[in-house]
């Protein structure tokens, strides 16, 4: 009996160091984590937007006379040079008040002609003193009413000419046919728009703001514009315009962005990312949300400890938290090592072993 109560105490001894052994071997365990140093930085608060980029400089351009549209020599998308012949009317109208024109100012020639021959004539009668003073201011008279007429009827000629011209539409300057507006066999009225041209000399990006961001835009001290068929590369903005009141259906302010030094890069209609940075008056530090730890609802980080390869807790204050990211806004020095991976399997005095230092 003896030696069984010694057996049975040998055998719960066991247990008991056994148990010790790897309650030591659990608090022993070296865990890798991905770290980061902290560093104390200007807080730049940044906004991103899809824009669209579109001419600053538009023309609507018209036929300067009505009439029957025959030709059409543009589609939309095409680009044209000043003096490019965009579109024809009907000529025979302008083709029959020149003529009109031409006869008017023949039958003016002619008759004044004839008036100075008179005039002429009854000059030499007046002197040989056969006819009054009356009558040859009479001739004289009519003489001045046939130059008046005649000077009418080349004026009106020259005016017919040029409305005989205005049958063809050319483009004043070079640019890009956005929209048409027209059709062949379409009978216009003078003036009316039938060709849409962007002038693409100057570029600017189109963004639509909510009302709540609107501040951050007026107050914005940089703005970076990328085309999504080089998001890597940046080209510098400005805020040229923001509307003054919201569309109605979508509630939202257009904000108009000139596009600085893109060149033939950015073509109409390409689709870009617009950052609006704005400059805060506080310095934080930005770690990935990773290195967040909740400790009784309230956040932490853990600090890595180079002296004993530890870690502990920290309590930290939180600015804003972003897409990925948080900016904390006190509780961490400059140069301090952060856990940012694996921070739910660590405990206070923890050994690690650092991996490698995350960039961020």
């Amino acid at each position: 009996m003896k030696n069984r109560s010694l057996l049975l105490l040998f055998i719960v001894s066991l247990g008991f160091l056994s148990a010790c052994s790897k309650k030591e071997e659990v608090k022993t365990i070296t865990r890798p984590v991905l770290t980061q140093q902290v560093k104390i930085q200007e807080n730049w608060q940044k906004a991103t937007y899809a824009g669209e980029v579109k001419a600053r400089y538009k023309m609507a351009l018209g036929f300067r006379i009505g009439g029957k549209i025959v030709e059409r020599f543009i589609e939309v998308g095409d680009v044209v040079k000043p003096g490019t012949l965009l579109a024809k009317l009907d000529p025979d109208d302008s083709k029959l008040q020149l003529m009109q024109a031409g006869g008017a100012l023949e039958a003016a020639k002619a008759e004044k002609r004839k008036a100075q021959l008179d005039l002429k004539r009854y000059t030499k009668l007046y002197k040989d003193k056969m006819i009054s003073a009356t009558e040859h201011l009479q001739f004289s008279n009519s003489l001045d009413i046939a130059k008046a007429k005649y000077t009418q009827a080349e004026a009106h000629l020259e005016v017919t000419r040029n409305q005989s011209d205005y049958t063809h539409l050319y483009a004043d300057k070079g640019g890009v046919i956005t929209s048409l507006e027209m059709e062949v066999g379409q009978v216009i009225v003078a003036g009316q728009t039938v060709v849409n041209l962007a002038l693409p000399e100057e570029k600017e990006v189109i963004i639509a703001v909510a009302e709540s961001r609107l501040n951050e835009v007026r107050n914005a001290d940089e703005v970076k514009v990328s085309l999504w068929i080089d998001p890597k590369h940046f080209y510098k903005g400005k805020i040229r315009e923001i509307s003054p009141g919201a569309d109605p259906v979508t509630r939202t302010y257009t904000v108009k962005i000139s596009l600085l030094g893109a060149g033939e890069q950015a073509q109409l209609g390409m689709t870009t990312t617009v950052i609006i940075i704005q400059k805060e008056n506080e310095m934080v530090a930005k770690l990935p949300l990773t290195a967040i730890f909740q400790k009784e609802s309230k956040p932490a980080v853990w600090i890595y400890s180079p002296e004993s390869s530890q870690v502990h807790l920290q309590p930290v204050a939180i600015l804003e938290y972003q897409f990925d990211s948080v900016l904390i806004q006190s509780g961490l020095k400059e140069g301090e090592v952060v856990v940012v991976a694996g921070v739910h399997k660590l405990h206070e005095d923890q050994r690690v072993r650092l991996l490698e230092r995350a960039q961020w």
